[in-house]
């Protein structure tokens, strides 16, 4: 298995040289929130997942999760690191200060999740589904579910689900047919079968708290007839301490392709309790604050197998010999070269260190934006932040997913032979990373949210906040000798964008189909734009520092390096892109579904 090790040094220089986390906070009235304590946080985070959550990667996936009449146990080990992760006070970092937690900023958290996560991302579902459980309950739940609840999901000592699949229905909730019938009590009896729950049953906390979508009677059909409610595994009394098992149970764990060691469940609700969240038909909007927070978990999965693959495939590389360089022997004393000298490897390894730090960056800025919805003080400035926000998380979901797998595979190549075996861990990194594009929406689904959704039926109001900052970040360095590497083709690329998403909204006015002709491609290309915006801010804080002096010249110009590679390898697939949305929805519709295979 690679040696898994934070990479402290670059979330550093993300959080406080290119996002200015001081004066971040320092914006929204948080001063006691700092740069010194967050690094104390990533500190303690990387000894934390290197030492406890590491060596549990490669075992976790072998043994997997045992399921027995409805008890599922997690493997060797996990049960033992949830309880120093909880006596440690990871879970409580964001949580409100009334019901236990710190009151930390949802950023303060980030790069801990990232951590977590690239060391076994198995384990690190369990807690991370809690944190969307309390932000709903949080923002939608009355002062007794808080007083009842909150505590200890803070804490750590239960966890949260989100159960919203069912057997026939996966994205397309509007067809859900879980069912919730009032009770004198106040309370609902919901029946329904729920598919695909991670963590859904486990032996790491002493409760687990649903929040569960069903229909009341009458409720209208589609969406606008879907209610929230929160269905604990077992009722809690009056005084806090656990009561009688409620009507729900595991009917069985699925066998995956990765992430062996997160169970996945099968949830029978039989008539459980369980109590409205939120407005009646109105689920799903609250269900939004769960789902947008698991969808910005999601894009951290992506980063999080890039550097597994980068780092990975970077130790190998280094050590194995194999070949002499074209140009002649680099390792003369040696029976062939290392093969980091090829030009090829070099292109894996820097694709996949390209995505990692590009994709930190993406993702930190986006949580500091979920700050500014939260924290700000003028309603302007959280609905700017909101609309940013809502832009850029399912481009930040799919697109680094996406270039997280891709960075996995290479991982696997460069090991050659050797990767597509198990000890040396690069195929279980492709294996845990298959599904970070399918679930919190597939890459299909978020493409349709973002060109659909948060593009065209915004009149491209939301599109044109965000290439305004990259617009603006251009002219201020338009005489900047050393960033026109970067600057032109980004200007170039930002007005492009806003070209080609005009032109797709003319195709749709004539045949909406042509949004689904293009949403992919234009997602992706989205994407590639995007990085490219922050692989060139990182460059120019690469410049300054260089410019005004550093004992940490190699750091910097490593930063320079890769955003060349990224701006002259990387970012020419926008064109790919283009030319394939522009080829239109004809070609896709042409063949007859009856004539697909003879």
């Amino acid at each position: 298995m690679p040696e898994y090790k934070a990479p402290v040094r670059d979330m550093r220089f993300v959080l406080h040289e290119l996002l200015n986390l001081d004066e971040h906070y320092a914006n929204l009235g948080l001063e006691e929130v700092n740069g010194e304590l967050i690094d104390a946080f990533l500190e303690e985070g990387a000894k934390f997942s290197a030492n406890e959550l590491a060596p549990l990667n490669r075992s976790g996936d072998e043994e997997g999760c045992h399921f027995d009449n409805g008890v599922v146990t997690t493997p060797k080990g996990f049960k033992e690191a949830y309880a120093k992760y909880v006596e440690g006070g990871w879970p409580a970092m964001g949580g409100h200060v009334e019901y236990g937690g710190q009151g930390l900023p949802s950023s303060a958290g980030i790069a801990i999740s990232e951590m977590t996560g690239s060391a076994n991302w198995s384990w690190s579902m369990y807690p991370g589904l809690s944190h969307g459980a309390v932000a709903t309950i949080e923002e939608h739940g009355t002062p007794e579910q808080k007083d009842t609840y909150l505590p200890k999901l803070i804490s750590g000592e239960w966890t949260g689900t989100m159960c919203l699949t069912e057997p026939h229905c996966g994205s397309d909730l509007g067809i859900l047919k879980s069912k919730a019938e009032p009770q004198a009590d106040g309370s609902y009896a919901i029946s329904g079968t729920k598919i695909f729950i991670s963590a859904g049953e486990h032996d790491m906390a002493d409760n687990i708290i649903h929040i569960v979508l069903a229909r009341l009677p009458g409720a209208p059909a589609g969406t606008k007839g879907i209610s929230l409610f929160i269905v604990p595994k077992f009722l809690v009394n009056a005084d806090g301490s656990l009561g009688e098992r409620n009507g729900v149970a595991c009917g069985s764990i699925e066998h995956k392709m990765g992430i062996k060691a997160s169970a996945t469940c099968v949830m029978n609700f039989d008539g459980a309790k369980g109590y409205l969240i939120g407005p009646e038909n109105k689920g799903l909007n609250a269900m939004f604050t769960f789902m947008n927070f698991a969808r910005l978990g999601t894009a951290i999965q992506g980063v999080a197998h890039a550097e597994i693959g980068f780092q990975g495939g970077l130790a190998y590389a280094r050590d194995r010999l194999a070949m002499r360089a074209l140009s002649g022997p680099k390792n003369p004393d040696g029976p062939a070269d290392p093969i980091i000298v090829h030009p090829d490897v070099r292109r894996m390894l820097l694709t996949a260190k390209a995505f990692a730090e590009g994709g930190r960056a993406l993702v930190y800025f986006t949580a500091q934006l979920g700050d500014v919805v939260q924290k700000a003080k003028s309603e302007e400035e959280r609905k700017e932040a909101d609309g940013l926000m809502a832009l850029l998380t399912p481009i930040a979901k799919a697109f680094l997913t996406e270039a997280g797998l891709e960075a996995a595979n290479h991982g696997v190549q460069i090991y050659g032979g050797h990767g597509f075996i198990r000890e040396w861990g690069m195929e279980q990194n492709v294996r845990d990373a298959r599904i970070s594009t399918l679930y919190e929406g597939t890459t299909g689904i978020q493409a349709l949210d973002l060109l659909g959704r948060k593009v065209l039926q915004t009149q491209g109001a939301a599109l044109r906040n965000w290439t305004k900052i990259i617009h603006k970040f251009c002219q201020t360095n338009v005489d900047n000798q050393g960033m026109q590497e970067f600057v032109e083709p980004l200007t170039r690329l930002n007005k492009e964008w806003g070209d080609l998403t005009m032109s797709i909204g003319t195709q749709a006015m004539q045949n909406i189909e042509n949004v689904g002709a293009a949403s992919v491609d234009y997602l992706m290309y989205s994407g590639y734009i995007t990085l490219a915006y922050f692989w060139a801010a990182m460059a120019d804080v690469a410049q300054r520092k260089l410019a005004e002096g550093t004992s940490e010249e190699d750091f910097y110009k490593a930063k320079i390096a890769t955003a060349r590679f990224y701006f002259k390898r990387i970012l020419p697939r926008t064109a790919g892109h283009k030319g394939a949305i522009e080829g239109g929805l004809d070609c896709l519709m042409e063949l007859d579904e009856a004539h697909f295979a003879f």
